[in-house]
């Protein structure tokens, strides 16, 4: 397996923390990053029905198995263990110790919150970034292969047909992750309500219209797209909001955490339909986004991610504050870049004096006056200089 970019900072925080904690989606890599960085810590996955009744039977004697610490896997399984652990770690607060991953936000942050509030630094480990894609001997020669195949690790290290294993893991999610977490008997319902989630990626969430397509009222929309939320799947992001002249949109936009998964959802079956397909744009907006949220994630950084829109249509795709500082991008698939794709952006830029990124899909990086021109292979190294 590559080596990922967030291992330097893994090692940090456990160099100033006795608990680390390491959420992110099933399958994005947390438990083999945990072992390959303490390779000489006990690992105990509590997916497994002996480990699990073990920990919440009895949690006590479970931790005294490791006196030195351990990785404990897919911690939401046993989420009470956090308060147990507390009396471990103030009695002997030692840097590094346990090492937690969890792929179901909610639990495992609340109770860590609750219970480790200051001895836990807090991780989140998402699908592959392009830069970590490209560590594969076989990474993808296109933008629209990169779309398809999305960034499990998993797809790349083995080589596996992206539509037999993300059809795979959307109906391991649905069985297994909604039944545990969301009491939910209607999985076609479900399932279905992904697939239109999916299609509406980079657009305003309309949570109203959403439920009226699936059939179901508008609260238990609410409370399923909480669940894609919990488990990884997909996100909001939210309106831009400051005190400025402007009647701005208030509604967020949802976009997903892997492209790949995404696609698939809305039913492109091969490499040659994300072409054609009438989503191809959106699709490379989530792209560009989750390439954003990855980075941010990937260093350890904080920042804050909106979007732009006021009420004529002028508008940005991502608005990333750090600080004083803010830098705007705006996604673009073509391959040739033209200057009138950047005449509102660069209005936006004007109005919040920040500084404005065109991320094409073409390979031609340019400086221009006010804007500058990224090809999408160039993107992580463009925010890296930012």
């Amino acid at each position: 397996m590559i080596r990922r970019i967030m291992e330097d900072v893994l090692v940090q925080r456990a160099r100033h923390f006795p608990v680390v904690t390491i959420t992110g989606p099933r399958q994005s890599g947390k438990s083999t990053l945990c072992r390959m960085v303490f390779p000489d810590k006990p690992y105990v996955n509590l997916e497994a029905p002996d480990m699990r009744a073990f920990a919440v039977e009895d949690p006590r004697r479970f931790l005294s198995q490791f006196p030195s610490g351990a990785i404990l896997d897919e911690f939401q399984r046993a989420p009470d263990l956090a308060s147990y652990l507390q009396v471990l770690v103030d009695e002997d607060p030692e840097h590094g110790r346990w090492i937690l991953t969890g792929s179901e936000h909610l639990s495992v942050t609340n109770s860590v919150s609750q219970s480790l509030a200051g001895r836990s630094a807090l991780l989140n480990l998402y699908p592959l970034s392009w830069d970590e894609v490209l560590r594969f001997d076989a990474a993808p020669e296109t933008l629209s292969a990169a779309l398809f195949r999305g960034a499990y690790p998993r797809i790349h290290h083995h080589q596996l047909p992206p539509d037999d294993w993300l059809s795979a893991y959307a109906s391991l999610y649905a069985e297994r992750d909604v039944r545990a977490f969301g009491n939910i008997s209607d999985l076609t319902s479900f399932q279905r309500f992904m697939q239109l989630s999916a299609g509406r990626t980079g657009q305003l969430l309309n949570m109203s219209n959403l439920a009226s397509d699936t059939g179901i009222s508008q609260p238990t929309a609410a409370r399923w797209f909480s669940m894609l939320e919990a488990g990884f799947i997909a996100f909001r992001l939210p309106a831009f909001s400051a005190n400025i002249r402007k009647r701005l949109i208030r509604m967020p936009k949802l976009y997903f955490h892997d492209v790949g998964l995404a696609a698939h959802l809305i039913g492109i079956r091969a490499v040659d339909h994300v072409d054609t397909h009438p989503l191809r744009g959106a699709l490379f907006e989530n792209w560009v986004v989750s390439e954003v949220v990855k980075h941010i994630a990937n260093l350890g950084l904080r920042a804050d991610l909106s979007f732009y829109r006021d009420t004529n249509g002028v508008e940005v795709d991502l608005i990333v504050t750090r600080g004083t500082d803010r830098l705007l991008l705006e996604a673009k698939s073509g391959m040739t870049f033209h200057s009138d794709m950047a005449a509102r952006p660069q209005r936006v830029a004007a109005l919040l004096d920040a500084r404005l990124a065109i991320v094409t899909g073409g390979d031609t990086s340019q400086s221009r006056s006010g804007y500058d021109v990224v090809p999408w292979t160039r993107l992580g190294d463009y925010l890296r200089s930012w």
